[in-house]
């Protein structure tokens, strides 16, 4: 279904799951997008400017000038009704004048914010994910070349989170045959070409929530030692398994198990409780996404399933929180 054929609720899903794919919401900061942010309050001449995400329910922003929070909620988001004309940049030279704006927290609290221009991140499939904004406590307008820088930082910042994406898939799936002793890692890789006659095996991936809060609120030292602390709980979910084994993906927040033999479900089972297990005793939150191989697909496919289920369990997760 093309995106101007899917229904709303469609469209949004889809666009959820783009952005899913990054593994950028809740990340750790990077200087290098402290330094966008930088360079586009310099050219756009503004006080305020930020590269913000827009997620299932709040707009988190993974670098941020001249804001104190690290996140908003969705519905109180100029940069959610940027995103909605994905190829255009989304310019209000007065918010408290703009019925949509007029009554936003960052229009009537101690911001008092006037003036905004957003560009929308737009991924390779058309899914506008975020924007490169700029914020103004004055009503102004940007002028030609700076509506241009805009435009062209939010490219730059399009390709550092491609970047970041593909990064992410190789460690990950280096991860999943580290082993090479298992009957899966040998038979599968993520180039291979379909084989009917192939292993079945499931891909698991556990991921930790709201990283980024965390370190805040532990310490990146803290945080990591947790981190590290995990592993063998979760490996020892599935050592009854022969060449079963659970790895962290490098400098992220994510585990990735490969599973093979009669006891898959059993195991995705027991590592959904152990981290429900130490999420609670921990004070964090952590989801596992899998998927099950069909005979002879290929390990890279099989890797982005579980990543749609994870997709699916945060989605889960964002419903019980707007229920309770």
């Amino acid at each position: 279904m093309t995106a101007s054929t899917a229904s709303p609720s469609a469209q949004e899903q889809q666009r959820q799951r783009a952005l899913d794919r990054y593994h950028v919401v809740d990340s750790l900061p990077a200087t290098v997008y402290d330094d966008l942010v930088q360079v586009a309050a310099a050219l756009c001449g503004t006080p305020i400017a930020v590269v913000s995400l827009i997620d299932r329910d709040r707009q988190w922003f993974k670098a941020r000038l001249g804001l104190e929070d690290h996140e908003t909620t969705r519905d109180t988001a100029v940069c959610d009704h940027a995103i909605r004309q994905p190829d255009e940049l989304l310019e209000v030279q007065d918010l408290s004048e703009d019925a949509r704006f007029n009554d936003f927290p960052i229009v009537t609290g101690d911001l008092k914010a006037r003036f905004y221009a957003g560009m929308p991140l737009v991924t390779g499939e058309g899914e506008a994910i975020g924007t490169v904004c700029v914020v103004d406590t004055q009503p102004r307008r940007l002028n030609g070349q700076q509506k241009a820088s805009l435009r062209s930082l939010a490219r730059v910042t399009m390709a550092l989170l491609d970047a970041h994406r593909a990064q992410h898939e190789v460690q990950a799936l280096a991860a999943l045959q580290s082993d090479t002793s298992s009957p899966v890692s040998a038979a599968v890789s993520a180039t291979d070409k379909p084989d009917a006659t192939g292993p079945v095996y499931t891909v698991a991936i556990i991921e930790v929530q709201g990283m980024a809060e965390a370190a805040r609120r532990l310490g990146d030292r803290a945080l990591e030692r947790q981190l590290q602390a995990w592993a063998p709980d979760f490996d020892a979910c599935v050592k009854a398994a022969q060449g079963d084994h659970v790895s962290r993906v490098t400098d992220s927040p994510e585990y990735i198990a490969l599973l093979h033999g009669d006891s898959r479900e059993d195991c995705v089972e027991a590592l959904r409780q152990q981290a429900k297990r130490v999420g609670q005793r921990d004070g964090l939150s952590l989801l596992v996404g899998a998927a099950t191989a069909s005979p002879g697909e290929v390990l890279h496919r099989v890797y982005l399933r579980a990543e749609e289920d994870l997709s699916l369990q945060k989605d889960i997760a964002a419903n019980a929180r707007a229920a309770a």
